[in-house]
């Protein structure tokens, strides 16, 4: 059993250490434990960090391409590397390495195909109260159109095993947690949380400008994916009807 644990980057030289040094160097029922960064268009000396880390795998996007392209790029990797279960996490040490253990074990247990950690929203000390009552009204949301039971939907740090990598199909050039958690619900995958713990912030998102930047991005790739899983099953019931009046 081969496990990646792949590290979106993006200028995270001050960073990388504290991620790098985190995680579990052995886990129970895990043969082989590998890490991955995806550089996207870093300016830093995020690269040279990975290789004096020994990280075992580095893709370099080229330039810039966002988070969602990013986290695409990893699980194209990972596939291609071997790997049955790949977990993603953030390169500003957001969030505690140490957790990846429990992260994995759904899916080791064949419990889960997608596993995210939830963050303590409302316990958050790094949220304002508006940031929390947004998560939470946004994660309601999602957990209804995926028909899921996520506290937590915007959290990064997940575990996802082989054959959830190879459906998820990443549209948007946002970011990804809300779309392939639509997706993993919407196809019937098995999808479950785990609670996490996080590090005192190091530094300001740099996925987003501002919250209302951040909620109107996250409400045009919740209505798109909606519409796109709909008009498939739209599509798939009226090819189901025709087959059948062509049966009789």
């Amino acid at each position: 059993m081969k496990l990646i644990i792949q590290i979106p980057c993006l200028n995270e030289e001050k960073t990388l250490t504290a991620v790098i040094d985190s995680l579990p160097k052995k886990i129970e029922g895990i043969d082989e434990i590998r890490t991955l960064i995806i550089n996207d268009g870093s300016t830093d000396n995020t690269v040279d960090a990975a290789i004096q880390l020994g990280v075992d795998y580095i893709v370099n996007n080229g330039r810039n391409l966002g988070l969602a392209k990013s986290y695409s790029r990893g699980l194209e990797a990972s596939l291609f590397l071997g790997a049955d279960i790949i977990v993603n996490t953030d390169g500003d040490n957001q969030y505690c390495g140490e957790d990846i253990v429990k992260l994995v074990q759904p899916i080791l247990q064949h419990n889960a195909d997608v596993v995210i950690g939830c963050r303590d929203i409302e316990g958050n000390k790094d949220f304002s109260k508006f940031k929390k009552f947004l998560q939470k009204f946004g994660s309601s949301v999602v957990r209804k159109i995926s028909g899921t039971d996520v506290p937590d939907t915007t959290s990064g740090f997940r575990a996802i095993n082989r054959k959830a990598a190879i459906t998820f199909s990443v549209m948007n050039t946002f970011s990804y947690t809300l779309e392939t958690l639509i997706q993993a619900g919407r196809t019937g995958m098995n999808v479950t949380w785990v609670p996490i713990s996080v590090n005192p912030k190091l530094r300001e998102s740099r996925l987003f400008k501002s919250i209302p930047d951040f909620l109107s991005k996250q409400l045009f790739i919740i209505f798109n994916v909606y519409l796109f899983l709909l008009a498939d099953e739209i599509f798939q019931l009226d090819s189901f009807v025709l087959f059948s009046s062509v049966a009789r």
